[in-house]
C-alpha cells in the first residue's frame, strides 16, 4: 500500500493494519516463545537479531508510539524537545531501540498487548487533532524540521505495523514447516 498523504489515509491503514497485526498474532503457534525462523545473511537490519519474541516486537511498536506522544505533546506546549531523547539521534537511535527491548525483559506479552493497544489507541487520537495540512505540509511546525509531522505519524503507525506484520509472518510460517 502507498504511503498515507491525508489524514483520513493515516487513520484508516493504521486501524487496518493493527488488526491485521492483532489477527496474525492469534495464528501464532506459541506466542511467548522465542521466535523460531532462520536468520539468513540477506537479514542485515539489527531488529532480526535484536528482537527474539512477539513480546520485543510489540514493546518496540509500543515505545515508537510513546517517542512521537512525548515530542508532539511537548513541543505543542511550548517546551521545544527533540524527537529522540538525550543523546539519542537518527545515527544512534538503534541503541535506542535496544535498550527498549532491555527495559521491558520482565514485561509479559499480556502486558506488552496492553500497552500496545493503548498507545496504538492514544496516538490514532492525537493524529485526529491536526488538520491534513498540519499532518502534511513541510514545516507546518518549527519543531517537524524539514519534514512533516504526518511523516513522524506514518512511520510509527502504519509502517511500524507493516514491518512488525512481516516479522510475525515469517513467524507463522516457520510454526507451519516445523508441523511438517
Amino acid at each position: 500500500m502507498s504511503r498515507p498523504t491525508t489524514k483520513a489515509a493515516l487513520l484508516a491503514v493504521s486501524q487496518t493494519d493493527y488488526e491485521i497485526l492483532m489477527k496474525l498474532i492469534l495464528k501464532l503457534e506459541s506466542p511467548e516463545q522465542d521466535f523460531s525462523f532462520v536468520i539468513t545473511d540477506k537479514m542485515t537490519q539489527a531488529h532480526w537479531l535484536r528482537d527474539k519474541k512477539l513480546r520485543d516486537v510489540l514493546i518496540h511498536l509500543h515505545e515508537w508510539h510513546l517517542l512521537v506522544l512525548n515530542w508532539v505533546k511537548s513541543n505543542q506546549a511550548g517546551q521545544a524537545q527533540p524527537f529522540f531523547p538525550k543523546p539519542y539521534n537518527w545515527r544512534t537511535y538503534g541503541e535506542l531501540n535496544q535498550i527498549f527491548v532491555e527495559k521491558h525483559q520482565a514485561t509479559s506479552l499480556e502486558k506488552a498487548e496492553e500497552l500496545l493497544a493503548s498507545s496504538h489507541k492514544e496516538l490514532l487520537s492525537l493524529v485526529t487533532t491536526f488538520s491534513n495540512e498540519a499532518l502534511f505540509t513541510k514545516q507546518h511546525f518549527s519543531w517537524t524540521g524539514t519534514t512533516t509531522l504526518g511523516s513522524y505519524f506514518v512511520s510509527s503507525l502504519a509502517s511500524h505495523y507493516d514491518w512488525a506484520i512481516k516479522k510475525i509472518k515469517k513467524q507463522i510460517k516457520a510454526d507451519k514447516n516445523s508441523i511438517q
